[in-house]
């Protein structure tokens, strides 16, 4: 019964490019002073995003000289056009956005509308809810020009402060990294490999050009990673890592915003395939469930391998919790994270099951893809 668990646990630990670690990083120690930004375009697609914008807006003037900032208002109801009027920062520039056309969601279709404003050979593609530490925009400039890449994203860290976001938000990026492992989405010699965190992507415009720009992937819901994707896959080079210098400001004090946003690209990631929901199922089922059932159960083999099998797990989401600077505690909270996580797995397929698709910030798609 424990066997199963085991072994998945002792595999991921002993892959050969560790996707529970979290050695790819990238932060801001010490910002210089006066950074000439006047090669970057900041482009900013907001949605009723009049509470966050404003926090994020003010870490950005403070990023260095000549800094153009450009946000695309995706047809906010909540007077978020209007407090970007009322801004009036020179480097600050609005597009007032349309609806999208048949097939585009609607932060692409937000993101394709400014970025043909863009005459800047670097773009920063900058979620409304993401603060960055001063110096930040200098520093992934300096590592895409030293690593010779062309794509550079960071995932945001996420706040850890409520119940809730202790218990998930850590997890979400651990899943992500055994997803789409860094180490192999960084290697130019893993073409089938490709990552990026759509809060914080740095781009050569050049390059976002050759791809096809948002074009290229207007239908795809999980469209960080497709645009990695189509970049690596002409050959470019792109890098993701972790940081602390890059913050996402967004609250989760509830189970249902943390559901929601796994649950709206879920049943995608699995291209909507049954067979692969099954697999998943089994898969946390027997990593996670049938360790804890053979601990109180089973013969005393099961017992330790049972006892093998949630070392293996503590020990591989010990360097998230790490970086997240949590409890090593919260890792025995982990049978039943990936329970919560498959349940909103689950939610994702029936609704796409029963026709209602994607939703996210009053808009449903039940056409893109994954």
């Amino acid at each position: 019964m424990a066997l199963p668990g085991a072994v998945i646990w002792l595999v991921i630990l002993a892959l050969p490019w560790r996707p529970w670690l979290t050695g790819e990083t990238l932060d801001c120690e010490e910002p210089v002073k006066d950074s000439d930004l006047s090669d970057v375009t900041v482009l900013i697609p907001a949605r009723n995003e009049a509470e966050m914008l404003p926090i994020a807006l003010a870490t950005l003037v403070r990023q260095g000289a000549n800094l153009e900032i450009v946000v695309v208002d995706d047809q906010s109801q909540d007077g978020t056009a209007s407090l970007i009027r009322d801004l009036s920062l020179a480097c600050l520039r609005l597009v007032v956005g349309t609806a999208p056309p048949a097939g585009w969601s609607g932060k692409l279709w937000a993101l394709e509308q400014g970025r043909r404003q863009v005459r800047r050979p670097l773009i920063l593609l900058l979620d409304a809810d993401i603060e960055l530490r001063p110096g930040m925009v200098a520093a992934l400039r300096a590592k895409l020009r030293r690593d010779r890449l062309q794509l550079v994203s960071l995932m945001a860290r996420l706040r850890t402060e409520s119940l809730w976001e202790k218990l998930l938000v850590p997890a979400f990026v651990y899943f992500f990294k055994l997803l789409y492992p860094f180490r192999l989405a960084n290697d130019p010699a893993c073409p089938h490999v490709a990552a990026a965190a759509g809060g914080c992507i740095l781009v050569e415009a050049r390059v976002l050009e050759e791809v096809g720009a948002f074009t290229s992937i207007r239908g795809e819901l999980i469209d960080d990673c497709a645009l990695a994707a189509r970049v690596k896959a002409k050959g470019f080079a792109t890098w993701i890592g972790l940081t602390r210098s890059v913050h996402s400001i967004r609250r989760y004090d509830r189970l249902w915003p943390v559901w929601n946003m796994v649950a709206r690209s879920a049943f995608t990631q699995l291209h909507h395939s049954s067979l692969l929901l099954l697999g998943v199922t089994s898969a946390i089922l027997a990593g996670y469930c049938l360790p804890l059932l053979a601990l109180a159960v089973g013969s005393p083999i099961a017992v330790v391998l049972s006892l093998i099998a949630l070392t293996a797990m503590t020990l591989s989401y010990l360097p998230t919790l790490r970086f997240y600077r949590l409890s090593s505690a919260w890792a025995l909270a982990l049978p039943l994270i990936g329970l919560l996580y498959l349940a909103m797995t689950w939610s994702s397929a029936y609704h796409w099951w029963v026709g209602r698709g994607s939703a996210w910030k009053g808009r449903t798609y039940s056409d893109m893809r994954g």
